[in-house]
């Protein structure tokens, strides 16, 4: 084995960290008797010679190595490296990427090419290991052959032939992911596939087996779903739960369900963290697993989700089943894939959310805390679980605040649940937190979605932010209570705010004097002891202190005069960003400001285009007329979907989406979609489902023709 090995001018070459010089070491540590070894050497190879899925030129040279570890039956483990082969091999540049390839990428192209080609030549290798002796090998040969083989025809009835004999039952699900992976990579293939899926799911076959088929068949062939698919996956889960010890009998009802759930397993004992990063890779599902009958079924309902797509009915329903189900582990996977579900889709979602709410009472702590986290994020629609986090909140004090090994504390997920529903039931809480020793970082926001009710609150908030010692430190300390006193338009606060805006330190001085402009603006004219250092900050024109201050001032004292000719200099900044920020106050002086509208105009054409959508946005404002602002817009709307929230809520107040306009048609097109405009292929932001909702809301407005202000042309 490795024979040439030292032949191959290591050092020559380079990973994601330096010289490869240390590669064969590597290769030689994945034959190791020592599991640690072995682990480490998986490690390395995945976080240097394979970074981020990345090809080197030391990555090509490893593959004939790799190659003749998988065939020798005394290597241990073989499966990992199974896996890396086929994920140095199984990267497809199709057309569209190619065309988006610039010239310091293409050396990279080329590496994954020359990946794919070498390991697609080897790939026969794999169906000698599909019988191999070991597990671990036999699960990771399917996929690698339905990833890399060339020829479906004969990748196709060897599955098939090795399923008939196949006893163990992790192996069976991978050869099924195999068959929908061969449907993905060759389409015509697709119907014969689905016909062999659908007929694993009838009932002749056990329940995992034809859940795996069902998730397969939703995940390239959706069509041949049986209709009741529903019904089918929900029999099967419990066919399932019927399998294990602790659950074969169920209670009608879902608050029940908690009843049934099975406990820890007694003296288990706790395993030291691995140290490795493929360890703790590996660790997570393991422990993830533990206690679980079926610990794939998580894995097979995903699959199945995606699967499912928009049919955001079926899904919903699916899940209203699941957590109502006596098995905590369906419940915590059924809560985790409800956050998914309603981040991507738009759907009608109170009873599900309901559930949710549900699970806050569970002695599980992982299941609780999976379904606190879900609420956080929902805003809005987490209202039919409002009755259940005031509960939760009322119930574990301990958990108001959450403390982190590095960086400052932040509210717990049920309190910020309740904050952002508007709750007052949250208040508790947040006064808690306003008399800690440090301010967790997000109260601020809290504050703002409880709005009003949070008003007994501002005597804290400016009590706390007399406190703060104007260090480098801050910033950090004031931030949360000047963005709480913003929220509540707290006026005799005025006097704190100055104080901080006068004494602000070098360090993040900046952005602590625009937290306090801010919170200086939002007063009005109870800020009225503010303006003499408002006057002397809009001296410096040009500057975006400059212009923050003329926002503020214009706010507070209402000299247009004043603050005009700021504003005009500021659309003349070198920074885009600091030109938005004139655009955007220009607006809010309205007609005031109207000598602008040229300057206004020839932003209209910036190629910056939140620059351009700030200037349409002002330009209306400031003019009245909506007839230059509407098409830049609606250009924007299109070219990028993260403005969208922005341009409706201009078009709301504008009232220009009569029936038959282009505005009308782009909304009612809003509307009608049933994914979120900014639902993302892994990945999410915890404010997405806000964004969108508020994005229909805009919508629904604009299109009854709810105006803010007068004419619009």
């Amino acid at each position: 084995m490795f024979a040439g090995i030292d032949e191959v001018d290591w050092a020559s070459m380079e990973h994601a960290y330096g010289p490869a010089d240390d590669v064969p070491g590597l290769l030689q540590g994945l034959a190791s008797a020592d599991p640690a070894e072995r682990e480490g050497a998986l490690d390395g190879m995945y976080g240097a010679v394979h970074h981020q899925g990345d090809v080197y030129a030391c990555t090509l040279a490893c593959i004939p190595f790799l190659f003749e570890l998988v065939v020798d039956p005394a290597v241990p483990d073989r499966g990992g490296i199974v896996e890396l082969l086929t994920s140095i091999g199984g990267i497809d540049l199709d057309e569209d990427d190619e065309e988006e390839i610039d010239e310091d990428e293409i050396e990279g192209a080329a590496n994954y090419a020359m990946a794919a080609a070498a390991v697609t030549a080897g790939a026969g290798v794999f169906f000698a290991l599909m019988a191999d002796d070991d597990p671990g090998v036999r699960v990771s040969a399917p996929l690698a052959l339905a990833t890399l083989h060339g020829n479906p025809a004969l990748v196709l009835p060897l599955l098939r032939e090795r399923l008939a004999v196949e006893r163990d039952e992790e192996v069976r699900l991978a050869l099924v992911e195999a068959a929908g992976r061969v449907a993905l990579r060759h389409r015509p293939l697709t119907d014969q596939i689905a016909d062999w899926l659908s007929r694993l799911a009838a009932e002749a076959y056990p329940p995992g087996l034809r859940l795996a088929a069902l998730a397969q068949l939703a995940r390239c062939a959706p069509q041949a779903l049986p209709g009741d698919v529903v019904r089918v996956v929900a029999g099967l889960l419990r066919q399932l739960r019927s399998s294990s010890a602790a659950g074969d009998a169920e209670e009608p009802g879902c608050r029940a369900a908690e009843a049934h759930s099975e406990p820890e397993p007694a003296g288990a004992e706790e395993r030291a963290a691995p140290v490795t990063l493929v360890g703790q890779l590996r660790a997570m599902p393991a422990e993830e697993g533990a206690g679980r009958t079926a610990p794939w079924t998580a894995d097979l309902l995903r699959t199945l989700h995606v699967g499912l797509d928009d049919r955001v009915a079926e899904r919903t329903a699916l899940l209203t089943d699941q957590l109502c189900s006596p098995d905590r582990w369906q419940r915590i996977d059924a809560v985790r894939m409800s956050g998914g579900l309603i981040r991507a889709w738009r759907g009608s979602y109170a009873e599900l959310v309901r559930l949710v709410g549900e699970q806050l009472g569970a002695a599980e702590p992982r299941l609780a805390e999976a379904a606190s986290h879900v609420l956080e994020e929902l805003f809005g629609l987490a209202a039919p679980a409002a009755d259940a986090l005031a509960a939760r909140v009322a119930a574990d004090p301990g958990a108001w605040v959450k403390e982190w090994a590095s960086g400052p504390p932040g509210l717990g997920s049920p309190v910020k649940a309740l904050s952002r529903l508007g709750d007052a039931r949250a208040l508790p809480a947040l006064a808690a937190a306003l008399e800690r020793p440090e301010v967790p970082h997000d109260v601020g926001f809290a504050i703002g979605h409880l709005g009003p009710a949070a008003r007994p609150l501002a005597g804290a908030l400016r009590r706390r932010l007399g406190e703060v010692g104007l260090d480098e430190g801050a910033y950090d300390r004031a931030s949360p209570l000047l963005a709480g006193l913003t929220a509540l338009r707290a006026g005799e606060a005025a006097p704190e705010v100055l104080r901080v805006l006068r004494g602000a330190p070098e360090y993040r001085g900046e952005w602590l004097r625009t937290a306090a402009l801010r919170a200086l603006g939002s007063f009005g004219p109870a800020a009225s002891c503010a303006v003499p250092e408002l006057r002397a900050l809009i001296r410096r024109p040009g500057s975006s202190a400059a212009t923050e201050a003329a926002e503020a001032l214009w706010a507070v004292d209402g000299d247009a005069s004043a603050v005009l000719p700021v504003l005009i200099e500021g659309l003349q900044a070198d920074h885009a960003h600091e030109r938005r920020a004139a655009a955007s106050a220009l607006g809010r002086l309205g007609a005031l400001a109207g000598v602008t509208a040229p300057r206004l105009r020839a932003l209209l054409g910036h190629e910056e285009l939140w620059l351009r959508v700030d200037a349409a946005i002002a330009l209306w404002e400031v003019s009245g007329r909506a007839r230059e602002s509407v098409p830049v817009l609606l250009a924007a709307w299109e070219q990028n979907r993260h403005v969208r929230v922005r341009v409706a809520e201009c078009l709301a107040r504008m009232g220009a989406a009569d029936a038959g306009s282009d505005a009308a048609q782009v909304l009612r097109a809003e509307l009608a979609s049933v994914r979120r405009h900014n639902a993302m292929d892994g990945g999410y932001g915890s404010h997405d489902t806000y964004e969108d909702e508020k994005l229909l809301a805009l919508c629904r407005r604009a299109l009854m023709g709810n105006t803010g202000k007068g004419p619009t042309t």
